[in-house]
């Protein structure tokens, strides 16, 4: 059966969604960037600023420059990720198959549906239209018979609309775009292949054979050269839905200092242990991520060492997991925590009666200050470290 794969794209996403609570903000160039630095990168810009010459990742201060009339935004997380719920639960009635890729980006595998919804281009221009009307956020549509034609299609489209790749002429549409549109060209091997191949356009990829194609590419020549022909076997993944336990906490302003960073991250840990405790679950895999004020984010994850719910016990090797992930000395402005692969509790007991161990003593502190707060509340008592 053939496949329809559509793409949808809310360019500059967290811009379209600010304008939608700030009607001001419209026509107007607008970039969103952390606050308190000139030096801070853009990390998105509206297109009236990018026809001044501004573009994501550019200093602030050298956008200025060239844009003095330029608005800037805080980053607001919440509601980009409260934003992107709507967008995911509007692409959800079309297909049970739908992979949120980023903020904003989102594709769909409408193969077989063309009883409900009609043609994968008018099932597009129907979610183009619904977008608009529920959200007011200006959509693009892509549609093709691979994931990887549909998002090209879906950027370069200047303005909103639907741009349908007929089966079978994939390779002839990407032909003449430039290098970079393909998946896997960065900034680094475009010049590669400009300077010592001199190919500048994905047609004169697909010309190539692949042993020339390993000179650059190595062990992702084939795959480079599939994309060149417009192929794209790659499935649409489903969200996964493996059940976790996560807290996560935004900072209003930057902070890089180690004690406060770890009192943070303590409370976050605290939080999900009373949790895990309330539903008897003991996690064996622990992560982190941390996101710095240039919006760089840092992820890393670790296998729990033994069963447990307590406090310490989660806090320990997630200490020793954020110095790996916090490296850098930029500012961090959010850090979540989570908890998954859950092995519930065997509800055994003891045969025989034990002394009370240091160990059982602290346990029975933890299920006191459990009592306390679902009486009195969270903040009713607190450990010195996160105050």
């Amino acid at each position: 059966m053939e496949r329809h794969i559509l793409h949808i794209h809310i360019p500059a996403f967290p811009i379209a969604v600010a304008r939608v609570s700030n009607p001001e903000l419209r026509d107007r160039p607008v970039a969103v960037v952390p606050p308190h630095s000139e030096r801070a990168l853009l990390l998105a810009v509206s297109a009236e600023a990018r026809r001044e010459g501004v573009f994501k990742g550019m200093p602030l201060g050298k956008a200025i420059a060239r844009c003095p009339d330029l608005i800037t935004l805080p980053p607001n997380p919440d509601l980009n990720k409260k934003a992107g719920r709507g967008l995911a639960t509007l692409a959800a009635r079309y297909t049970p198959l739908w992979e949120p890729s980023r903020p904003g980006h989102i594709y769909l595998d409408v193969t077989g549906t063309s009883r409900l919804w009609g043609k994968a281009k008018d099932t597009a221009a129907s979610i183009r239209a619904e977008i608009k009307s529920r959200l007011s956020l200006p959509g693009i549509v892509g549609a093709a018979s691979n994931k990887m034609v549909s998002s090209i299609a879906s950027r370069i489209i200047p303005t909103e609309g639907v741009l349908d790749v007929d089966p079978g002429k994939e390779c002839s549409f990407i032909a003449p775009l430039k290098v970079d549109f393909l998946p896997g060209i960065g900034r680094a091997r475009k010049k590669a292949l400009l300077e010592e191949l001199n190919i500048s356009v994905v047609r004169e990829i697909a010309a190539l054979g692949i042993d020339t194609l390993k000179l650059i590419f190595a062990h992702q020549a084939y795959v480079i050269h599939q994309r060149a022909l417009g192929i794209d076997p790659t499935p649409v993944y489903p969200p996964h839905r493996e059940p976790v336990v996560t807290e996560e906490l935004c900072l209003p302003e930057g902070e890089n200092e180690d004690q406060k960073l770890l009192g943070i991250l303590f409370k976050l840990v605290e939080r999900c242990a009373y949790r895990l405790r309330t539903r008897a679950l003991f996690p064996r895999k622990a992560g982190i991520l941390i996101r710095y004020c240039d919006h760089v984010e840092s992820r890393r994850q670790l296998k729990l060492e033994y069963l447990s719910f307590w406090d310490f016990d989660l806090y320990r090797p997630l200490q020793t997991l954020f110095f790996k992930a916090c490296t850098r000395r930029v500012g961090v402005c959010f850090i979540r925590v989570w908890f998954w692969d859950f092995s519930p509790s065997s509800g055994q007991l003891c045969l025989f009666h034990t002394p009370l161990s240091d160990q059982k003593r602290s346990y029975r502190i933890f299920q006191a200050l459990d009592r306390i707060r679902e009486k009195h509340g969270e903040e009713a008592i607190r450990y010195g470290r996160v105050t």
